[in-house]
This record gives C-alpha cells, structure tokens and sequence, in this order.
C-alpha cells in the first residue's frame, strides 16, 4: 500500500500559496470550507499567517436572476480582465438541495475557456445552508485567493433573490445582471436589490434582443434616478452587453475601475472595508455563539420544540426556558 502522503505544514502553504501553487490553494480552500476540528485548526493558523498578504483585491460580487447568463457573462468579463494583464479567481456559488444537500458544481465546465486560462482560478463551492447563496467560508477563501496574488476576485451567487445583501457586505463592487424582454422588468426585480447595486448590465443585447435591451436600459435608467442618493456620491450606471459578440464588456470593466478610484479618492471605500471586517467578526462570533448553544443544551431544546409544537407552550416562553438553561450550563462549567 502506497503510504500516505503528509499533509503540508502551515508555513508551507504560505510557502506554496504566495508562489501561485494551484493545488495548495485548493487544499486550502478546501480546509477552511471543512468543518472538522482538525482541518479548522490548521485553517484558522493558515488565515492567521496570510493575513498580511491580503485586501489587495478588487472584490465583485455578480447577481442575476436564473437564466441571465451570470457564468458565461463571467467567463466573457474575466476573458477580458486577463488581456489587461490582470490575474482574476472566480468563486462560483452552486445552489444546494434542499432534500440531498448535493450541487452541481458544473461551473469549471460551463467557463471552459476561462478555466484553461492560465491567469485564471475557478473554484466552485456548494451553497449549503448560508444564506443569499453564499457559502460560510466565501470570505476566507477570498482572503486565500487575494494572499495568492490574484489582482481581481468575484463572487458568483446563486441569484436566489433573497439576502443579496449578504453578497454586498463581502465586495467592494456588486453588480446586477438583468434580462429584457422578459415580462415586466421594473416589477421582475426586488428595489433593495436595484438599490444595493452599482451597477446594472442588461445582459444578452444581441440580434433581435439588442431593441429590447435598449429599452430596458432607459427604464432601469429612469428608475434608478427616482431611488434614493447614494451615500458616496456614485451615480449607477445602467450598463448593456453581449457575451456573444463581446460587446459592452469594456464598458463594464471600466465602470469597476472608475467606481473604485472615485470610492478610494472620497474614502468610501476604505471605509466600506472596515466595516466589513467588522461584520465578518460578528458574524462568525455569532456562528460559534449558536453552534455552543447546540452543542449544550441540545437535549432540552428538542424537548421545547415538541412542546412548543403541540402548542404546550409559546414560543416566547420556550426561547426564555432555553436561554436560562443555556446561563445554567456556562454558569456551573
């Protein structure tokens, strides 16, 4: 039996990570998305390692109904950032099963152009449970990415409609990929999502499409001039492109350019980062905050859910009686 192979050592996935090491980037990933203890362990020492190596990034996040095209939109978009000389690493977010939990993970084989591009990563990872579509460890993966040197990152999601603003809190750019011609568009999009945008591509404007998208383009036009002022003084831009004849994209790149420097030259964008971190951090103190409640009053807590499900007691008593049981616990610990 051929023996097993070791697994690398922190400092040498630091090593292999900062040298552009594809594998070991993958086998990081892959640890911090893991939820054994061990694996978390060396993850959480190998985040702490590269920390200072991240944040270097220009992060997008991509939205879009089902049937926008996001991933070949993606795969046309990091074509072009690549002939920039730039370097781009793609999170795609698979949607899960609600009834097996399994994805698809096809994201590799629908940019297969993208993923033979030497300048390019694309790491597919199961949705789960995470909320909007975004996978728990999306974050750390894009500090492991940006630590490896990747100029360009952006995170695909699910585009379920829901939570977005979970995407929004993790990029410096979010845009929104729409369709036309599909159906009342003002009436086919959530206005917090419109209003979370900065900025709005009307995707597929080709052939018999290209009138529709125009007319689209105006209308989002004219509804995002009735939003509210945005708070660092950017005007969304309403965007359209065609992944089949390539137009459009170096629009859509350069209007990220052009929102970065205006955002870096006011401070937003120094700030906005800030403040994620600071909502990384609570969010995470929240994750193992429920994941210790689980863990110590499991047994109780079953025990109030059928209780409160066959209307014994409210709601509201049964969450007082938990969280008593919880202080209790830590209390004679």
């Amino acid at each position: 039996m051929t023996p097993r192979k070791a697994r690398p050592t922190p400092d040498q996935f630091v090593t292999g990570i900062r040298q552009g090491n594809r594998v070991l980037l993958g086998q990081a990933i892959t640890l911090v998305e893991s939820t054994l203890p061990a694996d978390q362990e060396l993850a959480h020492a190998l985040l702490a390692l590269l920390l200072p190596y991240t944040g270097n990034a220009i992060r997008m996040g991509i939205t879009g109904v089902p049937g926008v095209g996001k991933s070949t939109f993606i795969e046309t978009l990091g074509k072009h950032i690549t002939t920039q000389g730039k370097t781009l690493a793609v999170l795609t977010i698979d949607p899960s099963s609600r009834l097996t939990g399994g994805s698809i993970l096809g994201d590799k084989t629908r940019m297969e152009e993208l993923s033979r591009n030497p300048r390019a990563f694309i790491r597919p990872t199961a949705a789960g449970d995470a909320l909007g579509g975004v996978a728990h460890r999306t974050r750390e993966a894009m500090l492991l990415c940006e630590a490896a040197g990747y100029d360009v990152i952006i995170v695909e999601t699910v585009g379920v409609g829901q939570s977005e603003i979970s995407v929004r809190n993790m990029v410096d750019f979010f845009l929104l990929l729409m369709l036309a011609g599909a159906g009342d568009e003002l009436q086919g999009i959530k206005k917090g999502i419109m209003e979370m945008a900065d900025a709005l591509v009307i995707t597929k404007s080709d052939g018999e499409n290209k009138k529709a998208a125009l007319e689209a383009r105006g209308a989002y036009t004219q509804a995002l001039h009735l939003a509210s002022p945005s708070a660092n003084d950017w005007t969304v831009p309403v965007l359209t492109a065609s992944a089949l004849t390539g137009d459009g994209f170096d629009e859509t790149w350069a209007t990220v350019e052009r929102y970065c420097d205006h955002t870096k030259a006011s401070g937003f964008f120094q700030t906005t980062r800030r403040r994620q971190n600071i909502n990384w951090f609570n969010d995470y103190f929240q994750l193992l905050l429920q994941a210790d409640l689980q863990a110590s009053v499991q047994a109780i807590r079953s025990t109030l859910e059928q209780a409160v499900a066959r209307q014994e007691v409210s709601s509201h008593e049964a969450a007082l009686r938990l969280l008593q049981a919880y202080r209790d616990h830590h209390r004679t610990l």
